[in-house]
């Protein structure tokens, strides 16, 4: 959500800004905005829009500036409408100073009001700009770095900045807390990102903020403190892709790319965790054999489709480790009566590490005493820093805001670490482990049949793009999948579209199916197709219009419905990883279909780092 941009170097910053916030287009946007150091006038010059980037881009070829030293901006609306004046950056009163922000500053209209009275004039409506007049309050008499960290000591509520000022234009000054931000250090320049990607074509050497930091960069140094200006030691972490990884090498759209990776993603996965005698090993899992084998119950936490990523674990951990299991959605885990102590295990599943509600449940947890196991796609995010052990997901830059290849590589790590956890609670015997690793190792290979059959999917999803309404249904270990497969539809078609069990069809959800609305039947080979099959033949009964996924040869069901995406056979247990491909296709192509942007939907952002 939002993002930013920060450079000081040599070379002319506005083309290397500007390509940080296309680079940073999948958080989610209304408006941009540029503000850079002119050196001749010693003064800044700020270009803004509402609207795509593009629109920034247009203004800034026909007004460009001149200067090596600036910050950049996409902005998610929160305080104030998209417009010009809420964009970002925001100067102070005497055009001395820029700032760019993301997060909440929840104490900002008490600030604004004694600012306002101290004379300070105000131009928009957002939070952010209390920010500025704040440092400008406290620039007076001390460094900018000072002034800074004096006006970040009065804010109350999650804060991402960069700052410039045009009296000291050899200092680029960022700081966080509660939403990320890295510095980037190369030779003779340095950079401030939100996230990895805006800066990787420059740098690969990446310093990750932690809560309460504050970064004061030059062309050739940095240095970081924390509030109070006590110098903090920190290490640079190397990122180990490219910035290939991140751009469509020829696919249409980063989904369809990132769903087509996903062969490739389970298959290192499982080279990387899987040793030659079945051994499991997780090089940052860091909770001891003695504390996970006094785990009496496991408390997974998540959001959106990581979420539904852990209804699957649910399902996987209880079945190998015979352990409870509860999932809940993260927003909520932080505000009920937590019945979890120093026997609990919370999983913590977050694609980004900085998701807020999950961040929030991670330390609540670590205030009642349980140990934090995070499932993690992105290196030095902030979950990673604050939970016990981790298991990253390796699935490389996620751009489309709709998850795909997170989200199958979340289920692996899943099961691996159920099988890692059924070893340390004994729980399975090891005939059926060696068997289920067999069928495991067929994953990869089996999605990469699914990815063959892909323009068969595209036709039959271009077939049901004019459907009003979806109904998802799914039974047991698939029950999350139906829940995914809705909420794929809904975020880049915005075809409104629901998930059920199955068997709760009869209890409300079969009053709305007629001959208008597509029923997506998750049905594959399992020990409960035949009650899947009643279901399917209730549907029939009422003109529904089946989509069904099956189990290739299956015979059944093509009495039922003429239209069916087959996946190869695979051990039920299994099956979600598989089941995920055709629906995340079947979204695509329908949302393609319809003309909608399927990599930036509307309304929606990458990372959710806001309450």
């Amino acid at each position: 959500m939002c993002g930013i941009v920060g450079y000081i170097g040599e070379k002319v910053a506005q083309p290397i800004l500007l390509n940080g916030l296309k680079r940073l287009e999948y958080r989610g946007y209304d408006s941009s905005g540029m503000a850079l150091i002119l050196p001749k006038k010693n003064s800044i010059s700020v270009r803004k829009s509402p609207g795509k980037i593009s629109a920034l881009e247009k203004i800034l070829k026909a007004r460009p500036m001149a200067g090596s030293v600036g910050i950049a901006h996409t902005r998610w609306a929160t305080h104030g409408a998209p417009t010009q004046e809420n964009a970002h950056p925001h100067e102070d009163c005497t055009g001395e100073l820029a700032v760019v922000h993301n997060g909440i500053i929840e104490n900002y209209e008490s600030l604004k009001q004694t600012l306002i009275k101290e004379g300070h004039k105000f131009r928009s409506q957002t939070d952010t700009e209390v920010i500025v007049h704040l440092i400008e309050k406290f620039y007076k008499n001390c460094p900018l770095e000072d002034a800074v960290r004096k006006a970040l000591k009065l804010l109350v509520g999650s804060y991402a900045i960069a700052v410039i000022s045009s009296r000291e234009p050899a200092k680029l000054v960022g700081a966080r807390s509660g939403s990320p931000l890295i510095a980037g250090l190369g030779k003779n320049e340095n950079f401030l990102a939100s996230d990895v990607p805006a800066i990787l074509e420059y740098t690969k050497e990446v310093i990750f903020l932690d809560e309460n930091e504050v970064a004061v960069l030059s062309r050739d140094a940095f240095r970081v403190t924390d509030l109070d200006g006590k110098t903090i030691a920190k290490k640079s972490t190397r990122i180990n892709w490219d910035i290939a990884q991140a751009q469509k090498q020829g696919f249409k759209h980063f989904m369809l790319k990132e769903i087509n990776e996903q062969p490739g993603i389970i298959e290192n996965l499982l080279k990387l965790h899987i040793l030659k005698d079945n051994a499991i090993v997780f090089a940052e899992q860091n909770i001891s054999v003695e504390k996970l084998k006094s785990i009496k119950n496991i408390s997974i936490v998540a959001c959106g489709t990581a979420y539904h990523a852990g209804l699957v674990g649910k399902y996987i951990l209880e079945a190998l480790c015979a352990i409870p299991i509860s999932v809940d959605v993260s927003s909520e885990f932080r505000y009920r009566d937590l019945l979890i102590d120093q026997d609990t295990l919370v999983i913590a599943i977050s694609q980004s590490g900085e998701t807020a509600d999950t961040l929030a449940g991670v330390r609540e947890a670590h205030k009642r005493g349980a140990s934090v196991l995070a499932v993690c796609n992105v290196l030095g995010s902030t979950l990673t820093r604050e939970a016990d052990g981790i298991i990253y997901t390796h699935a490389g830059p996620e751009i489309g805001v709709a998850s795909t290849k997170a989200y199958t590589a979340q289920l692996t790590a899943l099961y691996l670490f159920a099988f890692y956890f059924s070893g340390i609670k004994n729980t399975l015997a090891a005939g059926k482990r060696n068997k289920l690793f067999d069928e495991l190792r067929k994953v990869s290979g089996l999605m990469e049949k699914i990815l063959k059959d892909q323009d068969e999917i595209a036709k039959l999803s271009r077939r049901h793009s004019h459907f009003g309404s979806f109904l998802y249904l799914g039974r047991n270990i698939n029950y999350p999948s139906a829940l995914e497969g809705a909420l794929k539809l809904k975020e880049i078609s915005y075809i409104p579209a629901e998930g059920y069990a199955a068997g709760e069809m009869k209890h409300g959800p079969i009053a709305l199916i007629d001959e208008y609305r597509g029923v997506v039947c998750i049905a594959p080979e399992s020990k409960v197709y035949d009650k899947m099959i009643s279901n399917i033949q209730e549907i029939r009964s009422r003109k529904g219009k089946i989509i069904a996924i099956a189990t290739a040869k299956d015979s059944k069901i093509k009495d039922l419905t003429e239209e069916v995406i087959y996946i190869p056979q695979i051990e039920e247990f299994f099956s979600p990883l598989l089941i995920a491909l055709p629906l995340q296709l079947l979204a695509y192509h329908i949302a393609v279909k319809r003309g909608c942007d399927v990599d930036q939907p509307r309304n929606l952002a990458k990372s959710v780092t806001v309450e």
